[in-house]
């Protein structure tokens, strides 16, 4: 090259630069990659806005998060509410109602720029079948579908949220799930079969989840244990047409059993007509508790071993998603305690906290396995 060309090449801005590399294509559409937002994430002591920004970076595009209709709406009337506490409620619809801590929660994943999918689940007492238990279903379904409306009306997209935040970029909730796992007793505590009562709830909900909001999906609960047995229950018991996604929760100690649930809920469903409406597995995990609680659920591991099985689930799952129409895989959970519990859930997030006195989290040997399957799948 002659000795003038290459300056004015240079002064040009014409220089050729190698090619870049070209983005790998995606493995699954946006939204599939999804962990559960609760327990100590949503406590006082953990940077929420920090650990949001992580999933963000680790991957991370939906966040199931729970709504307790309890914590929201305590008190039937306001006259119920103790004088000290009722700066921390606004009525709505005659209800009053505590937004702050769901507030948090859902504008932190608004600011990371994550898609959300509450749970809406366990009843206050003033609408309980049985007062005295905390998993009783409602005692009718009026109050529950008038809380889905309120909840809209703050997080959709016309949320009263958005209007008094604008330093957020609006991100609407369009996805909502009605309950958790309503097939056992420690989600819906009921002496007669779950379907009928269930099935009347779905029904009201997604009425009401429609009315507000034309344009939302309406996610029906996740079964766990014998999931398709559930599943078909709930069929019989009317379910079909009041939904627009499934869910399921296949633990199991052996993926080979996990990919099995699947395909069982999905011939239940190719059986009753909907063999084209998407599936969410929206709790899937393996805790680290091996040798760490006296509770267990028969599936417990080493932290090492929690990430082997999860690099090899989502690989699994991923080669089968388009045959069992799997929409997002949500690990359970982000971040947990792992230790001082019974429970050997407590073991089963990507991130832990940190030692005693600091709660600092850290991250897990799955963390770094999610977050390597995320990037894989969307061509990082």
């Amino acid at each position: 090259m002659p000795r003038l060309v290459l300056p004015l090449l240079l002064a040009l801005g014409v220089l050729i630069a190698p090619a870049a590399a070209p983005a790998a294509p995606r493995l699954a559409p946006e939204g599939f990659m999804g962990t559960m937002a609760d327990g100590p994430l949503i406590e006082e002591g953990v940077d929420l806005n920090r650990e949001v920004g992580l999933m963000r970076s680790c991957g991370v595009e939906s966040l199931r998060i729970v709504i307790y209709w309890e914590d929201l709406q305590p008190f039937a009337t306001t006259a119920d509410v103790p004088e000290d506490r009722r700066a921390s409620f606004r009525e709505v619809e005659g209800i009053p109602t505590a937004f702050a801590v769901t507030d948090r929660v859902v504008a932190a994943a608004a600011g990371a720029g994550l898609r959300v999918m509450p749970v809406v689940l366990r009843a206050p007492a003033w609408d309980r079948e049985d007062p005295k238990n905390q998993a009783s279903p409602p005692r009718g379904d009026a109050a529950y579908a008038r809380f889905l409306r309120t909840l809209i009306g703050r997080y959709g997209p016309q949320g009263s949220l958005w209007a008094e935040r604008p330093d957020l970029q609006a991100r609407p909730v369009r996805s909502w799930q009605v309950w958790n796992e309503p097939n056992i007793d420690r989600y819906w505590s009921s002496p007669t079969p779950f379907g009928k009562r269930y099935a009347r709830l779905l029904r009201a909900a997604n009425r009401a989840i429609n009315t507000a909001d034309p344009g939302a999906e309406v996610v029906m609960s996740g079964f766990a244990n014998d999931s398709w047995r559930a599943m078909a229950a709930a069929y019989r018991a009317g379910v079909r047409g009041h939904f627009d996604r499934a869910a399921v929760h296949p633990f199991s100690g052996r993926l080979a059993n996990v990919l099995k649930i699947l395909r069982l809920n999905r011939e239940v469903m190719r059986r009753n007509g909907d063999g084209k409406i998407p599936i969410i597995v929206s709790e899937l995990t393996w805790p680290s508790a091996k040798g760490k609680t006296k509770n267990t659920v028969g599936f417990e591991t080493t932290a090492a071993g929690q990430a082997t099985r999860l690099r090899a689930a989502y690989q699994a799952l991923l080669k089968v998603r388009r045959t069992l129409g799997l929409q997002t895989v949500m690990w359970y959970t982000w971040l947990s305690p792992d230790r001082d519990s019974p429970n050997s859930f407590s073991w089963s997030g990507l991130r832990r906290l940190g030692p005693l006195g600091t709660d600092a989290p850290v991250n897990k040997p799955a963390y770094g396995a999610y977050c390597a399957i995320a990037r894989r799948v969307q061509g990082r």
